[in-house]
């Protein structure tokens, strides 16, 4: 069963996408902010090994190899994937909007940097991957940083359940330009590897 479509995280994530309402601005950046500052201290309570085996098996399955690279980490919270990450790029940049979450943080691996993912303090084509795992996305943003031959890998944990849910398909739809790749389910989660279509 999906996750209600009226939950606010819900309604937040298909604003970013371009996907409904008024899109993103500062007042929803401000509530997105003020409530992952509020979860920050209690946020480790969600880890778990089942969350976990799904980013695991979408790093495994649906990245070939150890690409290497920067690999920019949209919405890392409190640093919980960032070892599978360092596992297979050079330099894990990891970013999110509440500064309570990166307090949270270890200090590796990952360079921790507070941003508003709308607009990420990352040169133009600087990543071999943007990596979203439970995280808003904001399509025109991960295209303009995105490398040419780089991949977008999209990680929802908990499926439809996890309340900043898109399916594969739309995820691949709102991205600029033609993408193709993989998906596949892992446990009770579900994940999508994508790469252009055209460099």
């Amino acid at each position: 069963m999906a996750a209600d479509e009226r939950h606010p995280m819900r309604i937040m994530t298909r604003r970013a996408a371009g996907l409904a309402g008024a899109g993103w601005d500062d007042e929803a950046r401000v509530a997105v902010e003020a409530n992952f500052d509020d979860l920050a201290a209690a946020w480790h309570s969600r880890v778990t090994p089942e969350r976990n085996a799904v980013v695991a098996d979408a790093l495994q399955r649906g990245v070939a190899g150890s690409p290497g690279g920067v690999v920019a980490e949209v919405g890392s919270g409190i640093g919980t994937y960032s070892p599978l990450l360092a596992a297979r790029w050079d330099c894990v940049v990891a970013f999110d909007l509440s500064l309570e979450m990166l307090r949270h943080s270890p200090p590796a691996p990952g360079h921790r940097v507070q941003a508003d993912a709308s607009r990420l303090p990352l040169a133009d084509g600087a990543a071999a991957a943007v990596v979203l795992i439970n995280m808003l996305l904001f399509p025109d943003e991960v295209d303009r940083v995105l490398a040419p031959e780089g991949l977008v890998v999209w990680v929802n944990s908990s499926g439809e359940q996890t309340p900043i849910h898109l399916p594969p398909d739309e995820v691949a739809e709102v991205l600029p330009g033609e993408w193709e790749g993989v998906r596949s389910r892992a446990g009770i989660g579900l994940w999508c590897v994508l790469r252009r279509t055209q460099a």
